[in-house]
């Protein structure tokens, strides 16, 4: 009967603690501090070595070099040892010879997978063609105590490669590559918001309110103040005020927290990217996402053109543009103008077997209207335009039709990226939209905006025609990324306590 996976990992633990007693009685310390000189990533180490050979060097010494790294692959030959190593930047074999390493051979002993050393020599190509580095020196940098998790085939279960990310990065190279793609788009959302002047800023997370969403806040206790504060579930009120204080164009890429469910497309603490910009309303906002979100794509992916599924999505300008109401009569046979109270909305959403939220008022009954008749079938980039005023408590309303604001929502392969307004700088109706939040709060939405008097004031002080935004990042690289997922674009997304 063979053993268990958890006996098996206790014996191989066992032996690589049994090692590393072995290099402390003989003076190695499995834990030092530091290596033994400057390294060099391997990456650079590989680009030099080509740079050498493309010179035709052939009668020069070969440049010699410097790394770092984890073991991941280890054949020892007797008087001659392979090692494949990885940095953060790639993977170089070292070539170890028993009689040009000297006393650093006996390290090799030692060696395990997922052991990191440090190897200094002249770099060779073998004759097998790979780029090597013949070893003069080898050091032990960290005695890895467990093995490396494809010691059994890899990270078989999902939850784990969750919970257990480092180890999902060791043995994953697409979990790795899109989890670098993440940090190559929020660098390139920074390089394009700069670009165009805008001011990079930071807010409280702590809030008095939490404004700016509807949504459910996190509430904690400030011990020093003896007061309660939320966790901010949007960035809006706050870059809004910088608007009010003549910083004229400003964005925040920050952490947002709503007490919610988790999903494939959502995560209770996420990446959101707000942005504000005076003298300019939804319509210049739209232009400025067509243009971000494409050139993002070019900058990182080398093109515009986006597989996500089993659909190609074209992120090249323009995308479509589709009013609500156009949108629920094209693929609902609905116009929202005929169910204008709660009772007839209700009961159209019965009829369209569409779950109702509970102690919701009309706007979210819409919403849950569009969530499943409408958002579904925007696969194309789409922005979805003109909201009734129910839905948008922060917007500005259209002056043609003061029952509709001047809002989009834009689209992806079904998933809402991003939501913006003309927003809304009449603080009399301000006061007023907050005042009918408060009236759905008493009704028990417990979703609905809360009132920011500070907010208030400072729209009272004036505050210039702005359009804002707002794109949720990590929506945005699942799309990018061709990930169904939101976990697998988040380093450490929020899973339910073991045990």
């Amino acid at each position: 009967m063979p053993e268990a996976p958890s006996e098996r990992l206790q014996e191989l633990s066992a032996q690589r603690r049994e090692k590393a007693d072995a290099l402390r009685a003989a003076g190695v310390d499995p834990y030092p501090a530091r290596g033994g000189g400057a390294l060099t990533r391997i990456a650079e180490a590989r680009s030099q070595f080509e740079a050498f050979e493309s010179a035709g060097s052939a009668q020069a010494e070969a440049p010699g070099t410097r790394v770092a790294g984890r073991i991941t692959n280890l054949r020892n030959l007797g008087k001659l040892a392979f090692l494949d190593v990885r940095d953060g930047s790639g993977a170089m074999q070292l070539m170890c010879r028993k009689n040009v390493l000297g006393d650093d051979w006996s390290v090799l002993a030692a060696l395990d997978l997922g052991d990191f050393v440090e190897a200094a020599g002249s770099m060779i190509r073998t004759r097998t063609g790979e780029i090597s580095i013949d070893a003069s020196e080898l050091r032990m940098l960290t005695k890895s105590l467990r093995p490396p998790p494809e010691k059994f085939h890899g990270l078989q279960d999902v939850e784990a490669r969750y919970r257990q990310r480092y180890l999902d990065l060791q043995s994953n190279e697409d979990s790795r590559g899109v989890l670098v793609q993440r940090s190559q788009i929020i660098a390139a959302v920074r390089r394009f918001m700069e670009a165009r002047g805008f001011l990079e800023v930071e807010t409280p997370v702590l809030q008095p309110e939490a404004g700016g969403a509807a949504a459910r806040p996190f509430l904690t206790h400030l011990n020093a103040l003896d007061e309660e504060r939320y966790l901010r579930i949007a960035l809006e009120l706050h870059l809004k005020r910088l608007i009010v204080g003549g910083l004229d164009r400003v964005y925040e890429l920050g952490r947002i927290f709503r007490n919610e469910g988790t999903s494939t497309r959502h995560n209770p603490e996420f990446t959101m990217m707000e942005s504000y910009q005076a003298y300019a309303d939804y319509g210049d906002v739209a232009r400025m996402v067509e243009e971000l979100v494409s050139t993002v794509a070019q900058e990182v992916l080398g093109t515009t053109s986006v597989q996500f599924g089993t659909h190609t999505l074209e992120l090249a300008p323009p995308w479509r543009r589709v009013t609500m109401r156009e949108a629920l009569q094209e693929y609902a046979g609905v116009d929202f103008f005929d169910y204008r109270d709660v009772a007839s909305m209700t009961a159209l959403l019965h009829e369209k077997h569409i779950a109702v939220p509970e102690n919701a008022g009309w706007g979210k009954l819409l919403d849950a209207l569009v969530s499943e008749t409408v958002e579904p079938r925007l696969i194309q980039p789409t922005f979805l335009l003109d909201y009734p005023v129910e839905l948008s408590p922060l917007a500005k309303r259209r002056t043609d039709e003061p029952s509709l604001v001047e809002r989009f929502e834009a689209f992806a392969a079904g998933w809402e990226l991003g939501n913006a307004y003309s927003e809304l700088n009449d603080p009399v109706d301000q006061r007023a939209r907050f005042a009918s939040q408060v009236a759905l709060q008493d009704a028990g939405d417990d979703e609905a905006e809360m009132v920011d008097e500070d907010f208030l004031v400072a729209l009272e002080h004036g505050m210039p025609p702005t359009g804002g935004l707002g794109i949720g990042i990590d929506r945005l690289v699942m799309v990018l990324t061709n990930s169904e997922s939101i976990r697998d674009v988040i380093l450490f997304p929020l899973l339910r306590r073991r045990g």
